[in-house]
Formats: structure tokens, C-alpha cells, sequence
């Protein structure tokens, strides 16, 4: 136990280190790992150390994909600017990083280009965890990064297959009877209740049924956790699920990173290696934030979506590891991946305010045309404004509604936009943390502003913006946690509650109103 007690508190101690500094601890457990591999032997680190940690780092990466496929729609990842951007982007990078590769570390061609290839694909790991922590999956820039993502994994597999010879046979060919299976897996999570059966049935399907059943069919596991999130996304407990399996995720996660830690000590050709592709990162997120504006987005939603994409990627390190002719890069690769997360989860994390301060200049190379993440300035005769329609953000639009008021709801799903709207809802698309929006909105007519999102963020940036516009009305706001509520009430928010604690007052107030009736 030694050792184990070793992990884990280097694990812990890298992790809490690295968040004291404003970084998200997958930074430190990456440290962690290096860590780890240069000192383990001396605390009697077992051979078996390496596989166990890839076991444990292939289940979180399957659940990951499990929950994100929870939340999508098929229809988003066949929009232009996924497919296309995705395909456009792999083309151009192969071309720009093979010859340099050929040119600075290899001395054979089909060597660069396999580095190349390696190195074109972008970390659907990093990306969707340090969207998922801002809570922006569901947002448009989310959706179109991480249908960016997936497409970019099948073009991987495809180069697997390709270049190790590992040609899917004709079982394959069951992935396209997979819907058939959605009655039938909708009733399973039907039965399942909202106890740990659920949480056992989400590890079935993505780990069993996908993992190892597309494994069984000539498939990749991976792909096959995806498909069976895909496949349960439309029904009504998909996001009570993602949640159930949340912790399970994050624990294995840190089995991810710390493999990619471990999987071998630099040496100084390697670090050379990894710094000249760190220096080379830009171009992975100029090019993506080029070709997105191509396809008609915004300055905004390009800049955002293209910055988290630009990290090397962790399926990288699986196309090394499975053709002969690359495994001579893994470390040099394991060490430009690790060095990349470092470099772009603080970028993503100030994404937002990066974007304001170089607004004027990024806004000169978008398009003039009809975006298709453009978002309304008309609120029409809405007089209370409410930001957010997740469950909090609708109860208090039915609530004003039912009072007589003409509530307006905003939220940063465009598809939940839709939805609502779709009901009958006065509900637009619309990002509180767009500056477009709020250069063009009118808010002449709107009395109060509700915020019910879940990001602090996003609370905080709406309130900001809202008193800058010269709103001088009420906003209320929620707040998950208590140290959130001062920093909400320091942006603008007159009123700030924990939903918790109000909601535990509201029980207690109609348990009381109950106990008077029955006494009189």
C-alpha cells in the first residue's frame, strides 16, 4: 500500500497545488505522473503500475464520452461548419506540420507524416472538461467544438485501421442497426429508478454495451460510449444520468492524466521536441478561427471555439502507440500533449475576457453576412429579462407568466432556445457573455433581470453588463454556493439567494401554512 498511498497523495498534493494559482488540477496531475514515473521506483512502484493507470484512464475517457454524448444531437454534428471545419482543419495540418517534422526530427517521410497526423488532432479530453467546468457544452461555440471533436476521433480511427492494418470485417457493419436499440435501452433507464441502479446502468451501457460490444464488432470502444450517449440523449433522464456518473468520471479522469505523466522521462531531444510544438500551437487555433469564419461564424464564436481546440491531443498518443512506424514519438509526443494542456487550460479559462480585449481587431476579419449564431437585439414587449432556462430559469419564467408579467428567457443553447420556444415560450438564443448581444439589445422596456444560470461567470459578466447599459432596475440572482454570493452582489445583483437554503425556507413555509389549515 506503499506505493498506492504514494499516487495518491502525489496526485492530491500536484492537484490542490496548481488550483492555489488559478489552474485546473488536470494540470497537476499531469505533474503528477512525470512525477511519479522519476521517483516511483524508489517507493517500490510495481510493473504493473503503467496498465492499471491505461485501464483506468480508458474507462474514464468512456464514460467522458458516454456523458457528452448525453448531450448532443446527432443533427449538430453533421452541421457544415463540424463536418467541414473538422475535415478542412485535418487537411491543413497534415500539410503544415509534415514537413516540419520531416524537416527538424525525422528522417523518413512516412514517419513525419504519421507525427503529423498525430499531431492535426485536437484533445477532446481537455476540451470537453474545461467546457464542461464553465458549463458551456450546451452553449453554440460548446456544441460546435466538441462535434469538431468527435468527427476528428473518426478520422483517427480511420488512420488507425489504415495504417495498422486493422481493417473493421463486416460485423462492423451492426454500428447502423444501433437504433434499433433505443426502445429498448429507453426502457432500461425507465426502470432504472434514481439510485445507484442508475448510475450501474449508465456503466453498462457505456462500458459494456459500447465499450467492450463495439469492441467485439471490429470497433473502437470509445466510439462505441459515444454512440450510446447519442442514442439516450433524448430521453427525459439524460442529464439526471450524466450527473449520477459525474464523480465516477472525474475519478478515473485523474487516471488519465497521470498516465500521460507516466508514459516515459523526457530526455533532451524530447523536450526539444515539445518545445518546438509548443511554439507551433498557435497555428492550430489560427487555423481553426480562419476556417470557422469561413463557414459564416461570428469573430466571437470562432475565437472561443478555436482556442479550445488548440491542444494537442491524447488520441495522438493512441495513433503512435498503434502504428510500428510512430511509437518512436510517443514519449517526444506524450511530452508536446502534456506541455499543450499547460499552455491552453489557462487560455481557455479567461477565454472570454481575451476575446473583449482583442474584440475591435478579431471583428475586422469576420464576414458580413447572416451568421448562424446570430443572436437577436429585439426583446419585443418583454418587461422582465431572465438569463438561463434550465430548471431554476423556467420555474420563475412560469411563475412571472402566471403573475401576469411578460417575461423574455435568454439562453446560450440553441437548441434549449428552440425547445422552449417550440412550447410556446417567449424564450431567444442568446450568450449573457456575448459582447455583440449587448452592443445591439434594448432593454428600454425591461423592468427587472432575472439570472438563473449556473455559471458564476456568466452571473457575473450579466450583471457587470446590465449596470453598464444603464439598467437601473432590480436583478435577482441564485447562487450554487455561498462564497458566490458576495462576488454576485459586488457585480450588480440586488438580491442574491442560495438555491438550497431557499429552497429548504419554501418547504418549511408551506409545512407551516399546511399545520395552519389543519388547525383551523
Amino acid at each position: 500500500m506503499v506505493f498506492e498511498a504514494f499516487s495518491i497523495g502525489a496526485a492530491f498534493l500536484f492537484g490542490l497545488g496548481v488550483r492555489q494559482i488559478g489552474l485546473p488540477p488536470l494540470v497537476g496531475f499531469l505533474a503528477a505522473g512525470f512525477f511519479i514515473n522519476l521517483v516511483g521506483p524508489g517507493f517500490g512502484m510495481p510493473a504493473e503500475t503503467g496498465p492499471i493507470l491505461e485501464y483506468i484512464a480508458d474507462l474514464g475517457v468512456m464514460i467522458l464520452l458516454f456523458t457528452i454524448g448525453l448531450k448532443l444531437k446527432l443533427k449538430q454534428i453533421a452541421e457544415p461548419q463540424v463536418v467541414g471545419g473538422a475535415l478542412l482543419h485535418f487537411a491543413l495540418s497534415v500539410a503544415i506540420f509534415t514537413p516540419i517534422i520531416r524537416l527538424l526530427f525525422a528522417s523518413e517521410w512516412m514517419a513525419a507524416l504519421l507525427v503529423g497526423i498525430a499531431l492535426a488532432f485536437s484533445s477532446t479530453v481537455l476540451s470537453a472538461k474545461m467546457l464542461e467546468a464553465k458549463r458551456e457544452l450546451g452553449s453554440f461555440h460548446g456544441r460546435t467544438a466538441i462535434g469538431i471533436l468527435i468527427v476528428q476521433d473518426i478520422i483517427a480511427l480511420v488512420v488507425l485501421a489504415v495504417f495498422a492494418g486493422d481493417v473493421p470485417g463486416p460485423w462492423a457493419l451492426l454500428v447502423f442497426a444501433a437504433p434499433l436499440l433505443r426502445p429498448v435501452l429507453f426502457k432500461m433507464l425507465d426502470m432504472a429508478g434514481h439510485d445507484e441502479v442508475l448510475v450501474l446502468t449508465g456503466m453498462m451501457l457505456s462500458l459494456v454495451v459500447g465499450g467492450v460490444g463495439f469492441e467485439l464488432i471490429g470497433l473502437k470502444g470509445e466510439i462505441g460510449a459515444l454512440v450510446m450517449g447519442l442514442l439516450l440523449s433524448g430521453h427525459p433522464k439524460s442529464g439526471e444520468l450524466s450527473k449520477s456518473l459525474w464523480s465516477l468520471k472525474e475519478v478515473f479522469l485523474v487516471g488519465f492524466f497521470l498516465s500521460i505523466g507516466m508514459s516515459g522521462l523526457p530526455d533532451w531531444g524530447s523536450i526539444w521536441f515539445a518545445v518546438v510544438l509548443a511554439l507551433l500551437l498557435p497555428l492550430k487555433g489560427v487555423l481553426f478561427f480562419f476556417i470557422l469564419l469561413a463557414f459564416k461564424l461570428r469573430a466571437r464564436t470562432s475565437f472561443i471555439t478555436a482556442l479550445s481546440l488548440t491542444a494537442y491531443s491524447e488520441f495522438g498518443l493512441i495513433v503512435a502507440a498503434g502504428i510500428p512506424a510512430a511509437e518512436p514519438y510517443l514519449v517526444p509526443l506524450a511530452i508536446a500533449v502534456s506541455l499543450s494542456f499547460l499552455l491552453a487550460a489557462p487560455l481557455n479559462r479567461f477565454a472570454h475576457p481575451l476575446y473583449e480585449r482583442f474584440e475591435p481587431q478579431l471583428q475586422r476579419f469576420e464576414r458580413v453576412t447572416r451568421h448562424p449564431d446570430e443572436q437577436p437585439k429585439d426583446l419585443g414587449k418583454a418587461d422582465i429579462l431572465i438569463f438561463g432556462m434550465g430548471r431554476t430559469g423556467t420555474a420563475a419564467y412560469k411563475a412571472l407568466e402566471d403573475a401576469g408579467r411578460h417575461p423574455v428567457g435568454l439562453d446560450a443553447d440553441i437548441y434549449k432556445a428552440k425547445a422552449h420556444a417550440d412550447a410556446g415560450r417567449n424564450v431567444i438564443f442568446a450568450d449573457a457573455e456575448d459582447s455583440n448581444f449587448w452592443n445591439g439589445v434594448d432593454l428600454s422596456g425591461i423592468s427587472s433581470a432575472v439570472l438563473a444560470m449556473d455559471d458564476l461567470e456568466a452571473k457575473l459578466v450579466a450583471a457587470r453588463m446590465l449596470r453598464a447599459r444603464g439598467f437601473s432596475g432590480p436583478i435577482v440572482s441564485h447562487a450554487l454556493h455561498a462564497d458566490h454570493v458576495e462576488k454576485i452582489s459586488q457585480a450588480g445583483a440586488d438580491q442574491t439567494y442560495l438555491t438550497m437554503q431557499e429552497a429548504g425556507k419554501s418547504l418549511a413555509a408551506r409545512a407551516l401554512a399546511g399545520n395552519d389549515m389543519v388547525a383551523s
